[in-house]
């Protein structure tokens, strides 16, 4: 069965070795751990993987591989689980979604507090407390224009704030999909230029050279040939990116194929005082906002990717990020970047056509001086127009 298993992660392209399976055989004999199947994960990802960027991969391997002895083991199979999650959804009509009040992100949050003190007991399906299924504007699985998600996942992502810990998945810096033509497009910001050590044979002037030395060679060597730019690129993560994933990561392996000067960081819907390199890690390791904002040098090509898809208190209010009370309005933030680099884009992977109809879009595509742009191929080639000026 393990044989198997190796084989599944090699058709999962993630570069596991025989010495490494040999490893995890050895481990499984030794009993280092014990006989869980959350023990075998954790043993099997430690011998078997050996870089983070492929732990996203691994996940979805070992859960595919495992399903069916997962399944073995669940009771009352025949009931779909997701009959019982969403029986307390409510499809309400036009009319009543239209009487349905809001209200305001700091009366929300007073209400909140309010709830919070009173409420002594689960609810279902109600219009007041902190419940699912309902109308009320705190909890989950209902219906509410604004409010605050308290435990389950996103539907009709309308929270003003997460009332939960959330963890996102990095970026594959690998996927190598469509991205032939992203890197064909990318190619327009490049800026080629000779300096550093003289490491590469010039031929054409050691045939020069040697042709004026009478035949006797004369080896003349030259910088190789560099893309100077530099490029910082800034990447929403998580929510409603989720949906989005597949095109972001490949325009991700193209950026970091193209330009060998790049940094990156991830943000969650706006820029706030700190970002961060690895989903699995943000909230030990952050990186303050104004760090980066001093560390690179201005001629740097600023690069957001994003949805620009949320609340727009969160864009233009303190405290109105989902995830904590930020001090600063997310807009500060965003005006800093583009003062601080005056060559700036947005990528955003919405169509361009519902980029109206989003309040958020709007108040970002202001703050950007329009510089947003579609992640496809015609809106790269435009935004790496805008970047070369």
């Amino acid at each position: 069965m393990l044989i198997d298993f190796f084989f599944s992660l090699k058709d999962a392209k993630i570069p596991v070795t025989i010495k490494e399976f040999l490893t995890l055989l050895e481990a499984m004999e030794s009993n280092v751990v014990g006989a869980s199947m959350d023990d075998f994960y954790y043993v099997s990802r430690l011998t078997l993987v050996k870089d983070e960027a492929h732990y996203d991969k691994f996940d979805r391997a070992f859960a595919q591989y495992f399903k069916g002895i997962n399944a073995a083991f669940e009771t009352n199979a025949s009931i779909p689980l997701d009959w019982l999650v969403k029986r307390m959804e409510r499809e309400l009509s036009d009319e009543q979604k239209r009487q349905l009040e809001k209200f305001g992100y700091d009366k929300l949050m007073d209400r909140l507090n309010e709830l919070l003190k009173e409420q002594k007991e689960r609810h279902e399906g109600g219009s007041k407390w902190i419940g699912t299924g309902g109308t009320s504007p705190f909890g989950n699985g209902g219906t509410n224009p604004e409010g605050v998600r308290i435990g389950g996942t996103g539907g009709k992502r309308t929270a003003v704030k997460v009332w939960e810990q959330r963890a996102y998945r990095d970026y594959d810096a690998e996927r190598e999909l469509g991205t032939r033509n992203i890197k064909v497009a990318l190619r327009r910001l490049r800026k080629f230029a000779r300096e550093g050590a003289e490491d590469e044979l010039a031929l054409d002037a050691t045939i020069h050279a040697t042709a004026n030395n009478a035949g006797y060679l004369d080896i003349k060597m030259r910088p190789e040939r560099r893309n100077k730019v530099k490029v910082l690129m800034l990447l929403d993560v998580g929510g409603s990116m989720d949906d989005h994933i597949e095109r972001t990561e490949e325009l991700f392996s193209a950026a970091k194929t193209e330009f060998k000067n790049m940094e990156f960081f991830y943000f969650h819907n706006c820029v706030y005082d700190y970002l961060w390199k690895n989903n699995r890690r943000r909230n030990a390791e952050r990186f303050p906002t104004w760090d980066i904002l001093r560390k690179y040098p201005a001629d740097t090509k600023l690069i957001f990717v994003g949805d620009a898809t949320m609340s727009p208190y969160e864009v233009l209010h303190p405290g109105g990020s989902v995830e904590y009370n930020n001090e600063e309005a997310g807009a500060a933030w965003l005006a800093r970047f583009c003062n601080a680099f005056p060559k700036f884009a947005w990528l955003n992977p919405e169509p361009e056509g519902v980029w109206q109809y989003r309040q958020s879009i709007s108040v970002i595509r202001q703050i950007m001086s329009n510089r947003m742009f579609p992640l496809t191929i015609e809106g790269l080639e435009r935004a790496m127009r805008t970047l070369s000026k």
